[in-house]
């Protein structure tokens, strides 16, 4: 059996007046496995590039939003296979805060939703993410 490819994920808890923003992945994106479903921003780190730097470039990429980088709260793991291959993906999450709230998006996301962490039952998200949101909800606000 073949060793998984190790990957380092960085994700973002995008806080605006206590909502927290969601991405709905598209059919068009093609590291995707989970179309239609919803995730938080975020990508796969560079080799070499800084956490910091990784998170607000795919931030940017995927929503068009400058975020501020605060804690992490929460650690998680996932191995999805992708085009064949096994993937070992570990992700660490990080409360963020913006100065806006208008998201442009790219064309891996088809939609987004702005909604309140305790109300995350009720959207098809990610199961990976779904500790995060259990984190976030047993810790203090920002």
């Amino acid at each position: 059996m073949t060793e998984p490819k190790l990957f380092i994920a960085t994700k973002a808890f995008i806080l605006d007046k206590g909502k927290v923003l969601i991405l709905k992945e598209s059919t068009k994106y093609k590291d995707g496995a989970n179309a239609g479903k919803y995730d938080l921003p975020g990508g796969r780190l560079k080799p070499g590039e800084h956490y910091n730097d990784a998170l607000k470039r795919e931030v940017k990429e995927e929503t068009g939003l400058d975020v501020e980088i605060h804690q992490p709260f929460c650690v998680n793991e996932w191995r999805p296979t992708v085009k064949g291959e096994q993937w070992h993906i570990v992700g660490v999450f990080f409360q963020c805060t913006t100065k806006t709230n208008s998201v442009t998006l790219s064309e891996d996301h088809e939609a987004y939703e702005w909604i309140e962490p305790e109300e995350h039952p009720a959207f098809n998200i990610i199961e990976t993410n779904r500790p995060a949101f259990l984190a976030h909800l047993k810790q203090k606000p920002l």
